[in-house]
């Protein structure tokens, strides 16, 4: 047997499966690649306090050992950053990704979990834009993430959000693909690529009215996917631009107040 494509996939765990390593191994097998995980943290919701996130960062050298597990078994054709948490825990990943240059990084930087303490968010984002970021090849911010990294207070239209992927291309990083989701106005869900020469518009209509958990992951993971099996940025985008579409018009109903996005047919 011929080994599929692998990507490494360093994020936290989500306990009810919606999100986190859970959502990106399920992408990841729906789309035919191999998955190899590397746990940041552990998020267990908590449905007596409005699903809070109860956050546990794992331990930095934890986080090595894992990643020098992967490494000596895979050679990874992509990686997948998501949910990292701490200023420690990112500067551990800053050392991993230094080290073993490895091909193909996207990025979800996910800024601050719901649950922790709000103060937490600047020194993350500090640490991100620092450590992270000069390191990667795609960063995938959704809608509060873009108007973070971008500086701004809002977005309201399309050619905005254009101009903030931009703005955070200038910053350093080599691609943007800015979430516009269900936070812009229209019928569809518009995400925007600045691929550092030209923006380009990925656009499907909207499924639903609410957000969907597990989409970010899975349209990050997807893309990783995507260029693990040696498509072109733009392809891997609009590839995983539909697959996370099918997904949300699959999604699963819990005792969660949102639905969890679907990989499975």
């Amino acid at each position: 047997m011929t080994n599929p494509p692998i990507t490494f996939v360093i994020a936290g765990s989500e306990a009810t499966g919606g999100a986190g390593v859970q959502a990106d191994l399920r992408t990841l097998q729906q789309l035919g690649v191999y998955g190899a995980a590397t746990l940041t943290c552990i998020v267990s919701f908590d449905p007596n306090d409005g699903w809070n996130h109860r956050f546990v960062p794992i331990d930095s050298q934890v986080i090595r050992d894992q990643a020098e597990a992967t490494l000596a078994d895979w050679t990874p054709n992509s990686v997948k950053i998501g949910m990292l948490g701490t200023v420690p825990t990112i500067e551990t990943v800053r050392d991993i990704l230094a080290a073993a240059k490895l091909p193909n990084v996207v990025c979800d930087p996910v800024l601050i979990c719901k649950g922790q303490e709000p103060g937490a968010a600047l020194d993350i984002d500090n640490a991100l834009r620092g450590e992270i970021l000069p390191l990667v090849d795609v960063i995938t911010p959704n809608y509060f993430e873009t108007c973070t990294l971008a500086g701004v207070e809002s977005i309201e239209s399309v050619a905005a959000l254009g101009d903030a992927a931009k703005k955070i291309g200038d910053a350093g990083v080599k691609a943007v693909l800015v979430k516009g989701g269900m936070a812009m106005p229209g019928d569809h869900a518009v995400d925007v690529l600045w691929d550092g020469s030209e923006l380009v518009e990925y656009s499907r209509p909207k499924v639903g009215t609410n957000a969907v958990s597990g989409a970010g992951d899975s349209l990050a993971t997807a893309v990783s996917a995507g260029l693990a099996q040696g498509k072109s940025l733009h392809d891997a985008v609009d590839a995983a631009k539909e697959f996370v579409t099918e997904g949300i018009r699959r999604a699963l109903v819990g005792n969660t107040p949102f639905d969890v996005v679907w990989q499975g047919e």
